[in-house]
């Protein structure tokens, strides 16, 4: 994964576009040629997100959508069809963490909207755009996961069992998509300079944690189409996947 990395001609989807790593993924993405269609919540994000791949002399499609409203991620699969007809990459980057606190005070509430956004709307975005990949000629899609997933670290169950959940979807998926071009891989940005963290980690100084433009960087070449592994998960600190057995 160290050529050059050209995507011209090629349409990617990042969610969580509009800061963090998704932001600096959108960007880099769009340096690389590609057209982002990216999604965010916070429509001022995603304005600045615009005008920096614009400055790059590139072009992005800006859809304010919170992940929750699942008809919406619906319509967006059927825009790109109608507009584009394939999905080369898709980057499921959106998440919440939802609270730190014991298991047994976290709020049904809460629990539910962790369990909403990070796992419910990666399924329907999912099935949403699966068959755009299909139709793409080397489909690639990464989808954020987390260390949590396998740490279960204390104080953060609903966050760690939405990642475990995520990775399984991704698993899933790439299990049944194994035979095509289409690659699948979970992403493990491990710890990074974001809003997420410091809410995780309020006592760490964030000047120790790496920047998200220099993570993003390290999780572009998985757009590429050298990239041959699916179904694992790509360690961002180790520069590496981990692979996963295969089902009998």
């Amino acid at each position: 994964m160290t050529e050059t990395l050209d995507l011209s001609g090629q349409i990617a989807l990042v969610t969580g576009a509009s800061r963090g790593i998704g932001y600096f993924l959108a960007k880099g993405l769009a340096a690389a040629g590609a057209h982002v269609i990216a999604v965010a919540r916070t429509v001022g994000g995603l304005e600045e997100l615009d005008d920096e791949i614009k400055a790059l002399g590139g072009s992005a499609t800006l859809v304010p959508l919170d992940l929750t409203d699942m008809v919406g991620i619906d319509r967006l699969g059927g825009a790109i069809h109608e507009r584009w007809g394939k999905l080369d990459i898709l980057v499921a980057n959106a998440s919440i963490l939802g609270v730190v606190s014991p298991i047994g005070h976290v709020e049904a509430k809460v629990f539910e909207k962790v369990m909403t956004v990070n796992v419910i709307s990666t399924w329907r975005l999912i099935r949403s755009v699966d068959p755009l990949l299909r139709a793409a000629e080397a489909g690639r899609a990464m989808v954020m996961s987390s260390g949590a997933a396998h740490s279960a670290r204390a104080f953060m169950a609903p966050y760690a069992a939405s990642k475990a959940a995520v990775e399984a979807l991704v698993r899933s998926w790439a299990h049944e998509t194994q035979n095509l071009p289409l690659r699948v891989n979970a992403v493990d940005p491990g710890p990074t300079r974001t809003a997420m963290r410091a809410q995780a980690m309020p006592g760490e100084d964030p000047n120790t944690l790496p920047h998200p433009s220099e993570v993003a960087a390290k999780i572009l070449p998985l757009a590429s189409r050298s990239v041959t592994e699916t179904g694992a998960i790509f360690h961002v600190r180790e520069n590496r996947f981990l692979h996963y057995q295969m089902p009998r």
